[in-house]
């Protein structure tokens, strides 16, 4: 992508209403605007990072077994009076008419739609286990947005439901979904902790949340520093198998959220080992066995002829928070700091003089070779001074500068500029093109 036919509207000063390092880099890095208190339009940078977010989240689930849906955003009020909790949930839900006067809501989760659904479609216990989910936009509306998308009205999230035949295979869902969460957040470039939760409105006895560690946390939290040093599940991992022993080593250690949090057995944890912090969630799983099933009838024929109410769990994660949750983490004075595997573009080229002939002539043959070979890159090719070049570079955090200008062309070098440690090298177009590709 050319820069000059690109729509990055950076800003030079830093919002006043930008309070945290995530929602002001946002903000001037043009990933996003806000239109209304929480609600936010996704600019073209911003929104390549959701996206690749949100299929990282979608293999991983779809390699746990999960299978992808997509319900709508607009509900009837009738599923939530049948399930008990349209009255119960509170001014967060976004309740709205019809032209026939029908009672619809925003959505603010999913757990009536999918039971409803599943008890229209599914009869047999042969059709379990069942995990279905989806990722879209919801709606609460939080009585005091803040931090940027970090806690928006308005956010994108995946919601996974599973339906099995009793508690002993939905606490095996429940730990399918608790490897493939670690897993999703490694390859997102976070250290997430898994902690002991309260599971608020949607209900259930077992809950988690997947925290990590930043000083602009909503909360604080509490663990064993050694679940920081657990092995992460590989490509290898057989989620057809007994996931236990790992989810047993990552909640045998103490690790709690603030409302969860319990002294005494904190204090047994060596003095050495405690690790007291603040917090950002980003993903929570439950457990809620018949909550919903049996006031929505969502009952199955089981092995013995009887029906049976099925047991239940749901798991959240929320791309549009996980973009924060990322520059919180990784970021440096400059900018953005973007982890490879979700960055906007792998390179950015700059030519430092556009109209010189030569400069032009080595960045249209690396933008070509590049490009060719599969490297996302974002040519600047807009006549600026190099130092609000490099300023936008070091703003955006893309993991690779590529620098062209008329003196190293001239002695046949360009220079390659690795982000996230400001290193430099010096190369010939075609090995900075290896480097790139290799």
């Amino acid at each position: 992508m050319r820069l000059s036919r690109y729509f990055l509207p950076i800003l030079k000063e830093t919002p006043k209403e930008a309070e945290i390092v995530s929602h002001r880099l946002m903000l001037r890095a043009g990933m996003v605007r806000q239109e209304s208190a929480g609600i936010y339009a996704w600019l073209p940078l911003g929104f390549k990072v959701l996206k690749k977010i949100e299929q990282i989240v979608r293999e991983e689930q779809d390699r746990a077994g999960a299978i992808e849906i997509l319900m709508p955003t607009i509900q009837p009020a009738d599923l939530w009076l049948e399930s008990g909790r349209y009255n119960d949930y509170g001014k967060e839900m976004l309740r709205i008419e019809d032209r026939h006067e029908r009672a619809m809501l925003f959505g603010p989760t999913n757990e009536e739609m999918i039971t409803e659904i599943f008890r229209a479609s599914v009869k047999s216990y042969r059709d379990l286990p069942l995990n279905l989910y989806h990722i879209q936009w919801k709606f609460r509306d939080e009585v005091r947005p803040r931090f940027g998308t970090m806690r928006s009205r308005e956010f994108l999230m995946k919601d996974a439901y599973s339906f099995d035949l009793d508690e002993a295979g939905a606490r095996a869902a429940y730990n399918r979904m608790f490897v493939a969460y670690l897993r999703t957040f490694s390859r997102l470039g976070l250290t997430a902790i898994p902690m002991r939760a309260e599971t608020g409105p949607i209900g259930g006895d077992m809950s988690h949340e997947f925290i990590i560690l930043a000083s602009t946390g909503e909360s604080e939290v509490f663990c064993d520093k050694g679940l920081l040093d657990l092995p992460i599940p590989g490509e290898d991992v057989d989620f057809a198998g007994d996931l236990s022993p790992i989810v047993e080593a990552y909640t045998s250690m103490y690790a709690a959220t603030d409302e969860m949090h319990d002294a005494a057995a904190y204090a047994a944890v060596p003095e050495d080992r405690r690790v007291s912090a603040r917090g950002i969630e980003v993903g929570h799983i439950f457990y809620f066995g018949t909550k919903y099933s049996e006031p929505m009838g969502a009952r199955v024929a089981g092995p013995d002829g009887s029906e049976h109410f099925v047991h239940m769990g749901s798991y959240g994660i929320g791309p549009s928070r996980l973009v924060p949750a990322i520059i919180e983490a990784s970021h440096d004075d400059d900018g953005i700091v973007w982890p490879d595997a979700v960055a906007p573009f792998t390179v950015g080229l700059i030519n430092l003089k556009p109209g010189d002939a030569a400069t032009d002539g080595i960045c249209e043959t690396l933008y070509g070779k590049l490009s060719a070979a599969g490297v996302d890159v974002l040519y600047d090719d807009v006549d600026q001074r190099a130092g609000a070049k490099f300023a936008t570079m070091d703003l955006i955090g893309l993991p690779w500068q590529l620098i062209v200008g008329p003196k190293g062309v001239a002695a046949g070098e360009v220079e390659l500029k690795r982000r996230a440690s400001g290193e430099r090298q010096t190369l010939s177009p075609d090995s900075a093109i290896a480097a790139l590709t290799g």
